[in-house]
């Protein structure tokens, strides 16, 4: 029986990538690129890499034989090389695993693997980035009211919101592939990395192979390729989980009974509460931003695997074979939710007005400040004016229009029209319009 929700609640595409089957295959598939580049070299006979590279497969290897032998030497690794072996003829199998030490196939494997699952987010990073762009266009006009310190500020539009996203989830795309750079190394160099049993041979042999796999070799190594560019991944999948948590703390908090302008989907079946019926709770929401503290939790273990001791300990072994499966499977999961959220995102158009006209027009006083100095009053008196007009209005419950229009001061620079127009919210949204289709503009041309 299944244990971990990764392998139940939180099981997507990404699974597959990190399963053991898909381990095994890329461990056998290095052991194949490894006889055939010591070949080439002239250190095994030919005839001996062809058959090693005919066998290395999992059609010849089956993990079941693998997981038998690994209960009987609690070695993984060597298990493994044990099973090949055993599908070659005793020739062959003398040149199974020359040379090598386990870290050499285990942390190439590991830039196959990573490789793959990163490819799996970059195309999700894309669609979301669409999706977010979509939603700018469509929302470019779409006047809402902007809330700092989770107080009404002055108004926005939800494409401003909606284009800021995008940019950000552009730049999770651009540090996905800058780290990619660094984690598609691999390394064929021995024990504690000096390549000695290679003999003079050992760069060719580690350049074939990296060939081979279409990654490059690691510049220098010891026993390991150094988790530095490891946690650089792990810190990169974090901060898209941030991103995420981003988007769905904001629709969680707009989702609020006072608020209510926008809503994740809610299914026609769906239930809220076991107790409450009318109950619509931001589930989803919630499950992201929860899952997001997970991914940067799993940072904090990746930068403790950088120390490893002289040229390496098995300090990080243990606990990788958590933290990378479950990073990715999860940000996975959770940047399928968030489409999914987006996609179905609901708008409600007259909360979006009412909260608008809530404050009784005091989001509008920077705009008469503003308005008053440019008719000749000094800026400082103007914020003054404001600032007090603005209390007096909200302890008499007063619209701030008509605290104003008991002032003899803003009556003498400002006429009744003036003082109308400056109460509309739709007209005091800057270059808000402009800004968004020019990011539309630039991110769609890269």
């Amino acid at each position: 029986m299944a244990v971990s929700p990764l392998d139940l609640r939180y099981k997507n595409e990404m699974n597959a990538i990190f399963d053991e089957e898909n381990t095994l295959a890329k461990w056998l598939m290095i052991e194949a690129a490894l006889a055939k580049a010591q070949a080439r070299v002239g250190r095994i006979p030919r005839s001996a890499a062809k058959e090693i590279e005919g066998k290395a497969n999992t059609k010849h290897v089956s993990l079941s034989r693998v997981k038998e032998i690994e209960r009987e030497i609690d070695h993984d690794l060597m298990a493994m090389v044990k099973a090949l072996s055993e599908q070659c003829s005793i020739e062959a199998a003398k040149y199974v695993h020359l040379g090598a030490t386990s870290y050499d196939i285990e942390d190439t494997a590991h830039a196959l693997i990573l490789r793959d699952a990163m490819r799996i987010i970059e195309r999700k990073l894309k669609h979301l980035k669409q999706i977010l762009l979509v939603l700018a266009e469509e929302n470019k006009l779409r006047v809402c009211i902007g809330r700092t310190h989770g107080q009404h500020a002055v108004p926005t539009t939800y494409g401003m919101k909606f284009a800021l996203y995008a940019s950000e989830v552009e730049r999770q795309e651009e540090r996905l592939k800058q780290a990619g750079k660094r984690m598609f190394v691999g390394k064929m160099s021995g024990a504690v990395g000096t390549m000695s049993t290679f003999g003079k041979e050992g760069l060719r042999i580690q350049e074939y192979v990296m060939r081979e796999l279409d990654i490059v070799p690691a510049l220098v190594t010891n026993q390991v390729v150094q988790r530095d560019r490891h946690a650089e991944v792990m810190f990169v999948l974090s901060l898209i989980g941030c991103t995420l948590e981003k988007i769905a703390k904001e629709i969680r908090n707009l989702q609020r009974t006072e608020i209510m302008e926008v809503a994740e989907p809610f299914g026609r079946k769906q239930v809220g509460s076991s107790t409450m019926p009318h109950k619509r709770n931001p589930h989803r929401c919630e499950r992201v931003c929860s899952l997001a503290r997970l991914l940067r939790s799993n940072v904090s273990v990746a930068l403790d695997n950088i120390a490893l001791e002289h040229e390496r300990d098995l300090t990080n072994s243990a606990n990788e074979r958590f933290i990378i499966p479950e990073s990715f499977i999860v940000t996975n999961f959770i940047m399928n939710e968030m489409i999914d959220i987006l996609v179905g995102l609901e708008f409600f158009p007259d909360n979006i007005r009412k909260n608008l006209e809530l404050s009784k027009g005091q989001i509008m006083a920077e705009r008469l400040m503003i308005l008053l100095t440019r008719k000749g009053m000094s800026r400082q008196e103007a914020h003054e004016l404001l600032r007090n007009a603005s209390i007096k209005a909200f302890k008499e419950g007063k619209h701030l229009k008509e605290a104003l229009g008991e002032n003899k001061d803003v009556i003498k620079y400002l006429t009744e029209r003036e003082l109308d127009n400056a109460f509309d919210p739709d007209t005091y949204i800057g270059e808000a319009v402009e800004i968004v289709e020019k990011a539309i503009r630039e991110m769609k041309r890269r």
